[in-house]
């Protein structure tokens, strides 16, 4: 009993000094790669949605990644996108809803940190973070740029197309 006692202390402070020794991830060549930790991704801060773009740009062509923070009482309208969209919940809950319309409070389901999910392209949808959420939800989102945006009850959104699509098939 005494040795197994003495083994894993001697393991503990091995441990604890192998630790020690592991280089800071500041010292890390940027040639090598590039790491943002929390406190440095660059937010940009809006009273309902804090976006960050960590690459590209969605209105741009090509690859891009940004993430979204959206704080608990706030969400996007019915809407689509021209191109698909991949998400990846990272914390909070994410709610989504389908259609024309909307009812973030009601209608929607939630989407648990860790969870993956495809916005079809031309398909109308909502998301937020509902009133009763205690912290924001954030998600990370990627795909490949341009990404053309359309509200459903925006002049852009009226007429032919797929929010009209979507508002005939609620009437039926």
């Amino acid at each position: 009993m005494r040795t197994t006692v003495i083994a894993a202390l001697l393991l503990s402070v091995s441990v604890r000094v192998a630790n020690a020794a592991d280089p800071n991830i500041s010292q890390m060549s940027l040639e090598v790669m590039k790491v943002l930790i929390p406190d440095q991704i660059p937010w940009q801060v809006t009273p309902g949605l804090d976006t960050a773009f960590l690459y590209g740009n969605p209105n741009q062509p090509g690859f891009y990644v940004l993430m979204y923070r959206w704080k608990p009482g706030n969400s996007s309208r019915p809407h689509y996108h021209d191109q698909d969209r991949y998400l990846m919940v990272v914390s909070g809950t994410w709610w989504v809803g389908q259609g024309t319309n909307f009812d973030l409070e009601h209608a929607t389901a939630a989407v648990k940190p860790g969870s993956f999910a495809t916005h079809y392209k031309n398909q109308i949808h909502y998301d937020g973070a509902r009133k009763t959420e205690s912290e924001p939800a954030v998600e990370i989102v990627w795909g490949m740029g341009p990404v053309k945006t359309v509200v459903c009850d925006s002049p852009a959104g009226a007429g032919a197309g797929p929010c009209e699509d979507a508002r005939k098939a609620a009437a039926q």
